[in-house]
Protein backbone atom coordinates (compact mmCIF):
# COMPACT_ATOMS: atom_id res chain seq x y z
CA UNK A 1 0.00 0.00 0.00
CA UNK A 2 2.98 2.35 1.24
CA UNK A 3 4.89 1.65 -1.99
CA UNK A 4 1.38 2.11 -4.27
CA UNK A 5 0.91 5.40 -2.16
CA UNK A 6 4.58 6.33 -3.21
CA UNK A 7 4.42 5.62 -6.66
CA UNK A 8 1.49 7.64 -7.24
CA UNK A 9 3.21 10.78 -5.63
CA UNK A 10 5.69 10.23 -8.06
CA UNK A 11 3.46 10.18 -11.02
CA UNK A 12 1.89 13.31 -9.52
CA UNK A 13 5.22 15.07 -9.17
CA UNK A 14 5.29 14.47 -13.32
CA UNK A 15 1.70 16.56 -13.54
CA UNK A 16 3.09 19.57 -12.46
CA UNK A 17 1.86 23.06 -13.02
CA UNK A 18 4.10 25.51 -15.14
CA UNK A 19 4.10 28.78 -13.54
CA UNK A 20 3.70 31.59 -16.20
CA UNK A 21 7.48 32.96 -15.55
CA UNK A 22 8.70 29.04 -15.86
CA UNK A 23 6.90 29.32 -19.62
CA UNK A 24 8.09 32.86 -20.17
CA UNK A 25 11.74 31.44 -19.56
CA UNK A 26 10.69 28.55 -21.73
CA UNK A 27 9.61 30.96 -24.65
CA UNK A 28 12.92 32.71 -24.64
CA UNK A 29 15.01 29.96 -25.91
CA UNK A 30 12.76 29.75 -28.70
CA UNK A 31 12.94 34.00 -29.27
CA UNK A 32 16.84 33.42 -29.37
CA UNK A 33 16.86 30.97 -32.11
CA UNK A 34 14.50 32.81 -33.89
CA UNK A 35 17.29 35.51 -33.67
CA UNK A 36 19.36 33.39 -35.93
CA UNK A 37 16.59 32.08 -38.20
CA UNK A 38 15.16 35.85 -39.01
CA UNK A 39 18.99 36.68 -39.95
CA UNK A 40 19.59 33.64 -41.72
CA UNK A 41 15.90 34.13 -43.40
CA UNK A 42 16.05 37.45 -44.31
CA UNK A 43 19.44 38.97 -44.71
CA UNK A 44 22.38 36.31 -44.87
CA UNK A 45 21.17 36.06 -48.69
CA UNK A 46 21.65 39.59 -49.18
CA UNK A 47 24.95 39.73 -47.06
CA UNK A 48 26.71 36.85 -49.40
CA UNK A 49 25.63 38.71 -52.47
CA UNK A 50 26.09 42.10 -51.68
CA UNK A 51 28.50 42.58 -49.38
CA UNK A 52 30.55 39.55 -49.45
CA UNK A 53 30.71 39.28 -53.15
CA UNK A 54 29.68 36.19 -53.65
CA UNK A 55 27.55 34.37 -56.24
CA UNK A 56 24.04 34.13 -55.87
CA UNK A 57 23.79 30.64 -57.85
CA UNK A 58 26.65 29.10 -55.41
CA UNK A 59 24.86 30.19 -52.26
CA UNK A 60 21.52 28.44 -53.61
CA UNK A 61 23.36 25.37 -53.89
CA UNK A 62 25.13 25.68 -50.63
CA UNK A 63 21.36 26.01 -49.00
CA UNK A 64 19.98 22.30 -50.56
CA UNK A 65 23.36 20.63 -49.94
CA UNK A 66 23.32 21.86 -45.89
CA UNK A 67 19.46 20.82 -45.88
CA UNK A 68 20.50 17.24 -46.81
CA UNK A 69 23.39 17.27 -43.79
CA UNK A 70 20.48 18.77 -41.64
CA UNK A 71 18.22 15.66 -41.77
CA UNK A 72 21.76 13.61 -40.51
CA UNK A 73 22.01 15.64 -37.88
CA UNK A 74 18.85 15.86 -36.48
CA UNK A 75 18.57 12.47 -35.92
CA UNK A 76 22.08 12.03 -34.35
CA UNK A 77 20.88 14.85 -31.93
CA UNK A 78 18.23 13.31 -31.08
CA UNK A 79 19.35 10.19 -30.01
CA UNK A 80 22.15 11.91 -27.88
CA UNK A 81 19.71 13.73 -25.91
CA UNK A 82 18.15 10.51 -25.20
CA UNK A 83 21.12 9.19 -24.45
CA UNK A 84 21.94 11.85 -21.89
CA UNK A 85 21.82 11.79 -18.33
CA UNK A 86 23.20 14.59 -15.90
CA UNK A 87 21.32 16.32 -12.67
CA UNK A 88 20.06 18.80 -14.57
CA UNK A 89 18.28 16.15 -16.90
CA UNK A 90 18.65 15.42 -20.80
CA UNK A 91 17.83 18.49 -22.42
CA UNK A 92 19.02 21.79 -20.34
CA UNK A 93 22.97 20.64 -20.32
CA UNK A 94 22.48 20.62 -24.35
CA UNK A 95 20.37 24.20 -24.27
CA UNK A 96 23.41 25.98 -22.15
CA UNK A 97 26.17 24.20 -24.80
CA UNK A 98 24.60 25.98 -27.42
CA UNK A 99 24.17 29.66 -26.00
CA UNK A 100 27.97 30.42 -26.21
CA UNK A 101 28.23 28.32 -29.44
CA UNK A 102 25.13 30.54 -30.86
CA UNK A 103 26.92 33.82 -29.88
CA UNK A 104 30.25 32.51 -31.92
CA UNK A 105 28.46 30.84 -34.96
CA UNK A 106 26.32 34.37 -35.65
CA UNK A 107 29.52 36.30 -35.04
CA UNK A 108 31.53 34.38 -37.42
CA UNK A 109 29.22 33.75 -40.64
CA UNK A 110 28.50 37.71 -41.02
CA UNK A 111 32.26 37.71 -41.76
CA UNK A 112 33.34 35.90 -45.00
CA UNK A 113 37.12 37.04 -45.19
CA UNK A 114 37.82 39.32 -48.39
CA UNK A 115 39.58 36.29 -50.49
CA UNK A 116 39.17 34.47 -54.28
CA UNK A 117 35.82 33.24 -54.62
CA UNK A 118 36.21 29.68 -53.35
CA UNK A 119 37.77 30.90 -50.46
CA UNK A 120 34.59 32.54 -49.77
CA UNK A 121 32.77 30.02 -50.14
CA UNK A 122 34.49 27.45 -48.32
CA UNK A 123 34.04 29.75 -45.56
CA UNK A 124 30.75 30.27 -46.23
CA UNK A 125 30.04 26.50 -46.07
CA UNK A 126 31.95 26.02 -42.74
CA UNK A 127 30.19 28.56 -40.75
CA UNK A 128 27.04 27.69 -42.12
CA UNK A 129 27.22 24.31 -41.18
CA UNK A 130 28.59 24.97 -37.74
CA UNK A 131 25.48 27.34 -36.89
CA UNK A 132 22.58 26.00 -38.52
CA UNK A 133 23.33 22.09 -38.72
CA UNK A 134 25.53 21.83 -35.69
CA UNK A 135 24.65 24.80 -32.92
CA UNK A 136 21.07 25.45 -34.16
CA UNK A 137 20.36 21.96 -34.04
CA UNK A 138 21.53 21.17 -30.70
CA UNK A 139 19.06 24.11 -29.33
CA UNK A 140 16.41 22.86 -31.12
CA UNK A 141 16.50 18.83 -30.29
CA UNK A 142 17.20 20.16 -26.95
CA UNK A 143 14.51 23.23 -26.57
CA UNK A 144 11.78 21.31 -28.32
CA UNK A 145 12.39 17.81 -26.35
CA UNK A 146 12.18 19.95 -22.80
CA UNK A 147 8.78 20.61 -23.39
CA UNK A 148 8.07 16.99 -22.85
CA UNK A 149 10.48 16.98 -19.55
CA UNK A 150 8.64 19.53 -17.51
CA UNK A 151 5.25 18.18 -16.92
CA UNK A 152 3.15 15.42 -18.20
CA UNK A 153 -0.12 17.49 -17.94
CA UNK A 154 -1.31 18.50 -21.41
CA UNK A 155 -2.91 21.73 -20.76
CA UNK A 156 -0.07 23.00 -19.12
CA UNK A 157 2.24 22.12 -22.59
CA UNK A 158 -0.38 23.79 -24.45
CA UNK A 159 0.14 26.92 -22.42
CA UNK A 160 3.69 26.55 -22.51
CA UNK A 161 3.58 26.27 -26.24
CA UNK A 162 1.40 28.95 -26.57
CA UNK A 163 3.55 31.34 -24.66
CA UNK A 164 6.67 30.59 -25.98
CA UNK A 165 5.26 31.09 -29.67
CA UNK A 166 4.15 34.21 -28.61
CA UNK A 167 7.79 35.26 -27.53
CA UNK A 168 8.98 33.62 -30.74
CA UNK A 169 6.94 35.96 -32.91
CA UNK A 170 7.77 39.13 -30.71
CA UNK A 171 11.65 38.12 -31.61
CA UNK A 172 11.04 37.89 -34.97
CA UNK A 173 9.20 40.99 -35.21
CA UNK A 174 11.41 43.39 -33.11
CA UNK A 175 15.11 42.05 -34.58
CA UNK A 176 13.66 41.92 -38.36
CA UNK A 177 13.19 45.66 -37.82
CA UNK A 178 16.52 46.11 -35.26
CA UNK A 179 18.96 43.94 -37.60
CA UNK A 180 18.57 46.81 -40.78
CA UNK A 181 19.01 49.75 -38.34
CA UNK A 182 21.59 48.15 -36.90
CA UNK A 183 23.59 47.28 -40.18
CA UNK A 184 23.22 50.61 -41.70
CA UNK A 185 24.75 52.35 -38.38
CA UNK A 186 27.74 50.06 -37.23
CA UNK A 187 28.05 47.83 -40.37
CA UNK A 188 27.52 43.81 -40.14
CA UNK A 189 30.36 43.12 -37.72
CA UNK A 190 29.26 45.12 -34.35
CA UNK A 191 25.74 43.94 -35.63
CA UNK A 192 26.76 40.17 -35.59
CA UNK A 193 28.18 41.13 -32.03
CA UNK A 194 25.09 42.13 -31.07
CA UNK A 195 23.05 39.99 -32.78
CA UNK A 196 24.85 36.88 -30.86
CA UNK A 197 24.42 38.54 -27.54
CA UNK A 198 20.60 39.03 -27.45
CA UNK A 199 20.27 35.38 -28.58
CA UNK A 200 23.02 33.80 -25.65
CA UNK A 201 21.61 35.94 -23.55
CA UNK A 202 17.80 34.70 -24.53
CA UNK A 203 18.79 30.50 -25.04
CA UNK A 204 20.51 30.46 -21.50
CA UNK A 205 17.42 31.55 -19.62
CA UNK A 206 15.68 28.45 -19.80
CA UNK A 207 18.92 26.31 -19.43
CA UNK A 208 19.12 28.08 -16.04
CA UNK A 209 15.35 28.36 -14.61
CA UNK A 210 13.66 25.58 -16.43
CA UNK A 211 13.38 22.67 -14.50
CA UNK A 212 12.94 18.36 -15.70
CA UNK A 213 10.72 16.68 -14.44
CA UNK A 214 9.90 13.74 -16.20
CA UNK A 215 11.79 11.08 -16.09
CA UNK A 216 13.62 12.70 -13.29
CA UNK A 217 13.08 10.49 -10.35
CA UNK A 218 16.31 9.31 -9.53
CA UNK A 219 15.79 5.15 -10.86
CA UNK A 220 18.48 4.36 -13.59
CA UNK A 221 17.42 3.31 -17.02
CA UNK A 222 19.19 1.04 -19.54
CA UNK A 223 20.81 3.38 -22.30
CA UNK A 224 19.63 1.94 -25.72
CA UNK A 225 21.94 2.71 -28.19
CA UNK A 226 20.23 4.53 -31.34
CA UNK A 227 19.67 1.52 -33.32
CA UNK A 228 17.25 0.31 -30.62
CA UNK A 229 15.59 3.80 -30.46
CA UNK A 230 15.10 4.61 -34.24
CA UNK A 231 12.75 1.39 -34.95
CA UNK A 232 10.60 2.20 -32.29
CA UNK A 233 10.06 5.65 -33.03
CA UNK A 234 9.87 5.06 -36.65
CA UNK A 235 7.02 2.81 -36.15
CA UNK A 236 4.99 5.71 -34.07
CA UNK A 237 3.06 6.76 -36.58
CA UNK A 238 2.66 10.68 -35.56
CA UNK A 239 6.61 10.97 -35.29
CA UNK A 240 5.85 11.13 -39.62
CA UNK A 241 2.81 13.07 -39.08
CA UNK A 242 4.29 15.46 -36.99
CA UNK A 243 7.36 15.60 -39.42
CA UNK A 244 5.01 16.21 -43.06
CA UNK A 245 2.66 19.00 -41.15
CA UNK A 246 5.96 20.74 -39.69
CA UNK A 247 7.63 20.61 -43.15
CA UNK A 248 3.99 21.59 -45.22
CA UNK A 249 3.61 24.33 -42.49
CA UNK A 250 7.01 25.74 -43.01
CA UNK A 251 7.09 25.56 -46.73
CA UNK A 252 3.76 27.18 -47.33
CA UNK A 253 4.88 30.04 -45.01
CA UNK A 254 8.57 30.48 -46.63
CA UNK A 255 7.12 30.31 -50.00
CA UNK A 256 4.80 33.19 -48.94
CA UNK A 257 7.42 34.84 -47.69
CA UNK A 258 9.56 34.70 -50.87
CA UNK A 259 7.05 35.51 -53.65
CA UNK A 260 5.76 38.18 -51.05
CA UNK A 261 8.27 40.75 -52.62
CA UNK A 262 7.72 39.81 -56.09
CA UNK A 263 3.79 40.48 -55.99
CA UNK A 264 4.66 44.42 -54.46
CA UNK A 265 7.33 44.59 -57.20
CA UNK A 266 5.33 43.33 -60.20
CA UNK A 267 1.91 42.48 -59.86
CA UNK A 268 1.21 46.10 -57.21
CA UNK A 269 4.42 47.80 -58.62
CA UNK A 270 4.79 49.13 -55.32
CA UNK A 271 7.81 47.94 -53.26
CA UNK A 272 7.36 49.92 -50.38
CA UNK A 273 4.05 48.13 -50.08
CA UNK A 274 6.20 45.08 -48.33
CA UNK A 275 6.71 46.68 -45.01
CA UNK A 276 2.41 46.95 -45.03
CA UNK A 277 1.91 42.94 -45.43
CA UNK A 278 4.86 42.03 -43.46
CA UNK A 279 2.85 43.95 -40.33
CA UNK A 280 0.14 42.29 -41.83
CA UNK A 281 1.57 38.89 -41.48
CA UNK A 282 2.56 38.64 -38.63
CA UNK A 283 0.57 41.16 -35.65
CA UNK A 284 -2.45 39.22 -35.99
CA UNK A 285 -1.14 35.44 -35.71
CA UNK A 286 0.60 37.01 -32.31
CA UNK A 287 -2.89 38.09 -30.88
CA UNK A 288 -4.66 34.97 -31.54
CA UNK A 289 -2.34 33.08 -29.76
CA UNK A 290 -3.41 34.57 -26.50
CA UNK A 291 -7.08 32.79 -26.66
CA UNK A 292 -5.02 28.85 -27.65
CA UNK A 293 -4.99 28.00 -24.24
CA UNK A 294 -8.55 28.79 -23.45
CA UNK A 295 -9.54 27.03 -26.69
CA UNK A 296 -7.30 24.05 -26.90
CA UNK A 297 -8.49 23.28 -23.18
CA UNK A 298 -12.07 23.40 -23.66
CA UNK A 299 -11.64 21.50 -27.32
CA UNK A 300 -8.58 20.15 -28.45
CA UNK A 301 -5.50 21.44 -30.48
CA UNK A 302 -6.48 19.20 -33.13
CA UNK A 303 -9.72 21.48 -33.33
CA UNK A 304 -7.19 24.14 -33.08
CA UNK A 305 -5.31 23.43 -35.98
CA UNK A 306 -8.16 22.70 -37.88
CA UNK A 307 -9.86 26.01 -37.73
CA UNK A 308 -6.37 27.34 -38.24
CA UNK A 309 -5.57 25.76 -41.52
CA UNK A 310 -9.51 26.82 -42.45
CA UNK A 311 -8.80 29.91 -42.34
CA UNK A 312 -5.65 29.97 -44.24
CA UNK A 313 -6.95 28.29 -47.02
CA UNK A 314 -9.62 31.64 -47.06
CA UNK A 315 -6.83 34.29 -46.58
CA UNK A 316 -4.70 32.84 -49.43
CA UNK A 317 -7.20 32.18 -51.94
CA UNK A 318 -8.50 36.13 -51.47
CA UNK A 319 -4.46 36.67 -51.79
CA UNK A 320 -5.08 34.75 -55.03
CA UNK A 321 -8.46 36.58 -56.32
CA UNK A 322 -7.20 40.06 -55.26
CA UNK A 323 -5.24 41.11 -58.35
CA UNK A 324 -4.25 44.66 -57.63
CA UNK A 325 -6.98 45.21 -55.26
CA UNK A 326 -4.95 46.04 -52.32
CA UNK A 327 -7.98 45.98 -49.64
CA UNK A 328 -8.57 42.54 -50.68
CA UNK A 329 -5.07 41.47 -50.74
CA UNK A 330 -4.35 42.59 -47.37
CA UNK A 331 -7.65 41.06 -45.51
CA UNK A 332 -6.44 38.04 -47.18
CA UNK A 333 -3.28 38.49 -45.39
CA UNK A 334 -4.77 38.73 -42.29
CA UNK A 335 -6.73 36.07 -42.24
CA UNK A 336 -4.10 34.38 -43.39
CA UNK A 337 -1.92 35.16 -40.58
CA UNK A 338 -4.82 34.48 -38.17
CA UNK A 339 -5.13 30.79 -39.42
CA UNK A 340 -1.10 30.24 -39.41
CA UNK A 341 -0.42 31.11 -35.45
CA UNK A 342 -2.64 28.07 -34.45
CA UNK A 343 -0.44 25.93 -36.96
CA UNK A 344 3.04 26.92 -35.27
CA UNK A 345 2.13 26.75 -31.82
CA UNK A 346 0.41 23.63 -31.82
CA UNK A 347 2.92 21.47 -33.63
CA UNK A 348 5.18 21.81 -31.34
CA UNK A 349 2.88 20.51 -28.44
CA UNK A 350 1.57 17.76 -30.24
CA UNK A 351 5.68 16.57 -30.58
CA UNK A 352 5.41 16.35 -26.31
CA UNK A 353 2.58 14.03 -26.94
CA UNK A 354 3.63 11.77 -29.61
CA UNK A 355 6.52 11.07 -26.86
CA UNK A 356 3.99 9.88 -24.43
CA UNK A 357 2.14 7.66 -26.88
CA UNK A 358 5.98 6.23 -28.06
CA UNK A 359 6.34 5.35 -24.29
CA UNK A 360 3.16 3.42 -23.58
CA UNK A 361 2.82 2.04 -27.33
CA UNK A 362 5.98 0.56 -27.51
CA UNK A 363 7.69 0.77 -24.60
CA UNK A 364 10.97 3.24 -25.44
CA UNK A 365 10.44 7.30 -24.51
CA UNK A 366 12.55 9.36 -27.37
CA UNK A 367 11.81 12.61 -26.83
CA UNK A 368 15.36 13.88 -28.61
CA UNK A 369 14.26 12.23 -31.46
CA UNK A 370 10.56 13.15 -31.40
CA UNK A 371 11.95 16.64 -31.50
CA UNK A 372 14.01 15.60 -34.48
CA UNK A 373 10.79 15.08 -36.39
CA UNK A 374 9.60 18.34 -36.03
CA UNK A 375 13.32 19.69 -36.68
CA UNK A 376 13.40 17.54 -39.65
CA UNK A 377 10.07 18.38 -40.94
CA UNK A 378 10.99 22.72 -40.85
CA UNK A 379 13.94 22.98 -42.39
CA UNK A 380 12.92 20.77 -45.11
CA UNK A 381 9.86 23.03 -45.81
CA UNK A 382 11.83 26.19 -45.24
CA UNK A 383 14.49 25.00 -48.00
CA UNK A 384 11.77 24.08 -50.63
CA UNK A 385 9.40 26.87 -49.99
CA UNK A 386 12.28 29.43 -50.14
CA UNK A 387 13.31 27.49 -53.75
CA UNK A 388 9.96 27.38 -54.75
CA UNK A 389 9.24 30.49 -55.84
CA UNK A 390 12.60 30.74 -57.48
CA UNK A 391 11.45 27.68 -59.36
CA UNK A 392 8.51 29.10 -60.33
CA UNK A 393 9.88 32.34 -61.45
CA UNK A 394 12.21 30.28 -64.15
CA UNK A 395 9.85 28.37 -65.20
CA UNK A 396 7.59 31.48 -66.59
CA UNK A 397 11.15 33.34 -67.37
CA UNK A 398 10.79 35.79 -65.38
CA UNK A 399 13.19 38.94 -66.03
CA UNK A 400 13.77 42.15 -63.56
CA UNK A 401 11.97 45.18 -64.77
CA UNK A 402 9.99 43.00 -67.39
CA UNK A 403 6.09 42.02 -66.11
CA UNK A 404 4.77 39.72 -68.87
CA UNK A 405 0.73 38.23 -68.86
CA UNK A 406 2.29 35.06 -67.65
CA UNK A 407 5.01 36.37 -65.03
CA UNK A 408 2.16 38.15 -63.35
CA UNK A 409 -0.19 35.07 -63.22
CA UNK A 410 3.00 32.77 -62.03
CA UNK A 411 3.20 35.56 -58.87
CA UNK A 412 -0.24 36.00 -58.50
CA UNK A 413 -0.49 32.02 -58.38
CA UNK A 414 2.34 31.77 -55.98
CA UNK A 415 1.48 33.95 -53.53
CA UNK A 416 -2.29 32.67 -53.53
CA UNK A 417 -3.66 29.93 -55.27
CA UNK A 418 -0.57 27.59 -54.26
CA UNK A 419 -1.04 28.54 -50.83
CA UNK A 420 -4.37 27.64 -50.63
CA UNK A 421 -3.77 24.00 -52.06
CA UNK A 422 -1.54 23.77 -49.27
CA UNK A 423 -3.77 24.55 -46.64
CA UNK A 424 -6.02 22.86 -47.91
CA UNK A 425 -3.99 19.27 -47.74
CA UNK A 426 -2.59 20.54 -44.22
CA UNK A 427 -6.44 20.51 -43.01
CA UNK A 428 -6.88 16.93 -43.96
CA UNK A 429 -3.69 15.56 -42.42
CA UNK A 430 -4.54 17.87 -38.53
CA UNK A 431 -7.37 15.48 -39.31
CA UNK A 432 -4.66 12.26 -38.56
CA UNK A 433 -3.05 14.02 -35.49
CA UNK A 434 -5.19 12.52 -33.24
CA UNK A 435 -2.92 11.49 -30.12
CA UNK A 436 -4.83 13.45 -27.65
CA UNK A 437 -7.67 10.58 -27.27
CA UNK A 438 -5.27 8.37 -26.04
CA UNK A 439 -4.06 11.18 -23.06
CA UNK A 440 -5.98 9.87 -20.57
CA UNK A 441 -5.61 6.06 -21.36
CA UNK A 442 -1.97 6.81 -20.93
CA UNK A 443 -1.46 8.40 -18.26
CA UNK A 444 -3.30 5.75 -16.60
CA UNK A 445 -1.16 2.80 -18.11
CA UNK A 446 1.61 4.55 -17.33
CA UNK A 447 1.03 5.16 -13.73
CA UNK A 448 -0.42 1.36 -13.16
CA UNK A 449 2.86 0.37 -14.54
CA UNK A 450 5.05 2.39 -12.20
CA UNK A 451 2.67 1.31 -9.56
Amino acid sequence: MKENQAQVTEEQKELVKIPLRTSIAYGCGAAGGNVMSTLLASFLLSYYTDTAGMAAAAIGTMFIVCRILDGVTDLVMGGIVDRTNTKLGKCRPWILVSAPLMFLGIVLILRVPDTTEGGKLLYAYLTYIFLNCIVYTILGIAHTSLLARMTRDPKERNTTSTVSSILNNLSGLVVGSLITVLQLRFGWTVTSVILGAISCGLILIPGIFCREVVGMSGEKKEELPLNKQLPAVFRNRYFWICLVIGALILFINANAIAAQIYYCNVVLQDPAYMSVLMAAGQAPGLLILFVMPWFVNRYSKRTFMTFGGILMMIGFALCGLAGDSRSLLLLGVVIRSIGIGPMFAGIYAFCADAADFGEWKYGIRSEGLMAASQSIGSKIGIGLGSACTAWILAAVHYVPGQASETVVAAIRFDFGWLGAIGSAILVVLVLFMDVEKYLPEIRKSLARAKA
